[in-house]
């Protein structure tokens, strides 16, 4: 067996496994480039006249809690009498800035939680007594959206998200390894790949600038 016919027996080895690694990430990820595709296509079209519906949000509830003076040192004591004592498991905290003074708005600690079809918010001044609380009902679509940009899904679905996230990439690169296979630099630059690469540069940089 020559020198040649060993490279080109590995380099159709290659191939073969990164064929059907793509294969294998395109099947784990299918369901998801189309949730992920519908919705931000959805999203992409949510602002001006002609904008796309996003689904619907309605709160369902607004109470004022009583706030004890122990869970109001901080944001995270705060976050730890709610899950103590409300069952409210927050996972978001924002802190706002300082204020009150020089005609600034007060600042505020918004604590939220829920799930994509359900969530919570709560919103408290430093140093009162009480602070509001609002439940929120989100429909399909909307709940859809919700998940695209991680909020409301918890930690399985981030994990889950953050594997499709990895698929992309490696879908992405083997795509690039196989299309430009047996192909010369100037037939890539004249391809679909090229005229797809020169395209994303262009709208990026225009995006950008």
């Amino acid at each position: 067996m020559n020198h040649d016919t060993s490279a080109r027996r590995r380099s159709n080895a290659s191939y073969r496994w990164i064929r059907q690694i793509h294969l294998w990430i395109g099947a784990w990820g299918a369901l998801a480039a189309i949730l992920y595709g519908i919705t931000g296509l959805v999203m992409n079209h949510r602002f001006g006249d002609g904008a796309w519906p996003q689904g619907e949000s309605s709160e369902t509830a607004r109470v004022e809690l009583a706030i004890p003076a122990e869970a109001r040192a901080t944001p995270e004591q705060l976050s730890l009498w709610l899950r103590a004592r409300q069952q409210l498991d927050a996972q978001v905290i924002r802190k706002g800035g300082p204020g009150g003074g020089a005609g600034k708005p007060p600042s505020k600690w918004t604590l939220s939680g829920g799930t994509a079809g359900s969530s919570w918010a709560l919103e408290y001044a430093p140093g009162d007594e009480s602070a509001t609380l609002k439940h929120s009902s989100h429909s399909s679509l909307a709940a859809f959206n919700r998940l695209h940009k991680a909020v409301g899904g918890g930690l399985f679905w981030i994990l889950l998200a953050d594997s499709f996230a990895v698929g992309m990439l490696l879908l992405g690169l083997s795509g690039i390894w196989m299309w430009a296979r047996g192909r010369s630099l100037r037939q890539m630059a004249v391809s679909v790949m090229g005229l797809s690469t020169l395209a994303f540069v262009a709208v990026l940089g225009l995006a950008l600038s």
